[in-house]
């Protein structure tokens, strides 16, 4: 199964938490950080995520990222 699938499968179960940017998912894959806050930035918002990431008891600073373009919308990955 693609990453894509995983994650759109991921974002149907309830979310973890969620903070005024993003809302939090647990996956198989890693942490899922749905960009919730409007329009998609230019770039992805790696900083905004980190710290609010924080604000739900997730310390992402030392986890590789990624980002995809899924149908739900903009989705930061954070993986060991």
């Amino acid at each position: 199964m693609a990453i894509r699938e995983l994650l759109e499968d991921a974002l149907l179960e309830p979310a973890i938490g969620e903070t005024a940017c993003f809302r939090w998912h647990a996956t198989s894959v890693g942490i899922a950080a749905l960009w919730c806050d409007g329009k998609p930035p230019p770039a992805p918002p790696f900083d905004v995520a980190l710290k609010e990431g924080l604000q739900v008891g997730l310390d992402l600073s030392r986890e590789e990222r990624e980002f995809h373009q899924v149908k739900s919308g903009l989705v930061l990955l954070f993986h060991s």
